[in-house]
């Protein structure tokens, strides 16, 4: 089963790299349950949602990934995204840590993990120096975030 999963995992991350989110929802089961720094937990099709915002809005866009392994029930991987954050200008490199777990052939929790206070260095330059790694900034953040994703949901 590990090849299986291992299989899922490369297909997710090489539709991410053709900006595909409609492959990399497919990878997903319908409840599934994503987390990262920036946006908390999702579920369910609001995950999918966050990456067809994202793979939308992508400017100077790269992904590299390795490290995938996996078992009968859980996986990861590691991959860094490097792209313009479309809100500064500036130009981040993303070093993420992603865990995995399967159920039917499919990916029902995804985890990414990283620095946001390294994210918010790049992105947001001398307020994220100075502050990223406060409570205020990190939760800043991710209310901007989930506010883009709503904001993306109402004009489909």
């Amino acid at each position: 089963m590990s090849d299986a999963h291992n299989a899922l995992i490369t297909r997710f991350y090489q539709a991410f790299q053709r900006l595909d989110a409609e492959a990399m929802a497919a990878c997903y089961t319908d409840d599934v349950v994503f987390s990262d720094p920036a946006f908390g937990e999702l579920r369910g099709r609001d995950a999918g949602d966050m990456w067809r915002m994202l793979t939308t809005r992508a400017k100077d866009f790269s992904l590299t990934f390795d490290n995938v392994r996996s078992d009968e029930r859980t996986g990861g991987a590691h991959w860094v995204a490097t792209y313009l954050f479309s809100q500064t200008g500036n130009t981040v490199v993303n070093d993420i840590q992603a865990r995995f777990v399967f159920r039917d052939g499919k990916i029902c929790e995804h985890h990414d993990s990283f620095d946001l206070w390294r994210w918010s260095r790049q992105a947001l330059g001398t307020k994220g120096l100075l502050l990223g790694w406060t409570p205020l900034v990190r939760n800043a953040v991710r209310a901007q975030a989930l506010k883009g994703l709503k904001a993306f949901q109402a004009s489909r």
